[in-house]
């Protein structure tokens, strides 16, 4: 056969595993994300989600995937996510949906006023559409008339939480299957991760009892570890089990076979929280400096700073550790400053705190 007809293997791990199975899908990152040492931590390794694109990476890209491929599959153009001002989900939304000829748009309603989150919102102002709510009092009634109004339109609840939002990471798990199997790093004994929507975390419990299903993880399960940084009851164990075994059910409904959830597989730190979502604590910004002078990839202070925490303090973990690099490394394009002049009075003033945060810290 003529190397130009040797059809190339699906880049969504699911579909290489389970070709059979009824997954719309449409590529926006660049599989397999990478497996990285980081001997000075011990047997630590790096899943570098943050680099699975070089328009706008993260663990959002994979929810994404398998969402706005069912958008187009339902002829949908005009795509609504939800999120906090500093949405990583609305901003991946904004930056890839041009490549797909779709029509993005975000509501928003506020956070904690930080550096990141400001880095997020003037990129997503600058490129997309959002409306921005002054208080997140007012989001049910605003998602509802937009449900009641746009029945056409597609819309993407908070972190793609949904079974096929977590689908996309039903396949990160078995990409870690075939990166263990080609020998990129021992069977990891624990995955270590910032959970805010529950999406990647449930996607992981689904994907591994696939993957020992259809024996592409032979190896002694793994611990995962979930590190809090939204608020409960939304990181409840009730609820990520709540989730993982929806997207479980959604695997034999679209194919696949029947797998069950392993609630003893997952464990669920609340400890490094701090004050509430988004809020800065002391021991992410140590964990943030010390994987900076490692030369390891940068964590933001609301997600990955928080699970490297638990990192740093789990150092004596038994066996092979793999942490999850949440927030995308992507350069963000520059600011539109004329579009960012147009935003709403009080917009501009919580960009002004999020600098003025900055500086104090």
């Amino acid at each position: 056969m003529n190397e130009a007809c040797i059809p190339l293997p699906h880049p969504f791990a699911l579909l290489r595993a389970l070709p059979n199975m009824d997954v719309p899908h449409v590529r926006l990152g660049d599989y397999p994300t990478a497996m990285e040492h980081l001997p000075a931590l011990g047997d630590v390794w790096l899943k570098r989600e943050d680099a699975s694109s070089a328009i706008y990476g993260g663990n959002k890209i994979r929810t994404l995937e398998t969402l706005l491929g069912d958008a187009l599959a339902k002829g949908t153009r005009r795509v609504w996510t939800l999120g906090a001002f500093g949405s990583n989900q609305a901003l991946a939304l904004i930056l890839h949906a041009e490549s797909l000829h779709m029509q993005p748009a975000a509501v928003l309603f506020p956070q904690r006023a930080t550096p990141t989150a400001a880095e997020n919102l003037r990129a997503t102002l600058s490129h997309g559409r959002a409306i921005c709510l002054r208080s997140i009092a007012t989001f049910p009634a605003h998602w509802w008339r937009l449900k009641r109004n746009h029945p056409r339109e597609y819309l993407i609840t908070p972190g793609g939480a949904v079974p096929l939002g977590a689908l996309g990471h039903v396949g990160a798990a078995l990409e870690i299957a075939e990166q263990v199997g080609r020998g990129d790093m021992p069977p990891p004994a624990h995955i270590i991760l910032a959970i805010g929507s529950t999406c990647t975390t449930a996607g992981l419990l689904a994907g591994i009892a696939l993957a020992r299903k259809i024996e592409a993880w032979p190896w002694d399960l793994p611990t995962i570890h979930a590190v809090r940084v939204t608020p409960w009851p939304v990181t409840s164990r009730a609820m990520i089990l709540r989730l993982a075994r929806a997207t479980a059910r959604e695997i034999p409904a679209r194919g696949g076979p029947a797998v069950e959830i392993m609630p003893s597989m997952l464990r669920l730190h609340t400890r490094y929280f701090g004050w509430g979502y988004a809020r800065i604590t002391r021991a992410g910004i140590q964990a943030a400096e010390k994987f900076r002078v490692l030369g390891a990839p940068p964590l933001d202070t609301t997600y990955a700073a928080k699970s490297g925490a638990m990192l740093l303090d789990f150092a004596d973990l038994p066996g092979p550790k793999l942490f999850w690099c949440t927030k995308s490394s992507a350069p963000l394009p520059p600011d539109d400053p004329e579009k960012l002049a147009g935003v709403p009075a009080f917009i501009k003033r919580w960009l002004k705190r999020a600098q003025s945060n900055a500086s104090a810290s």
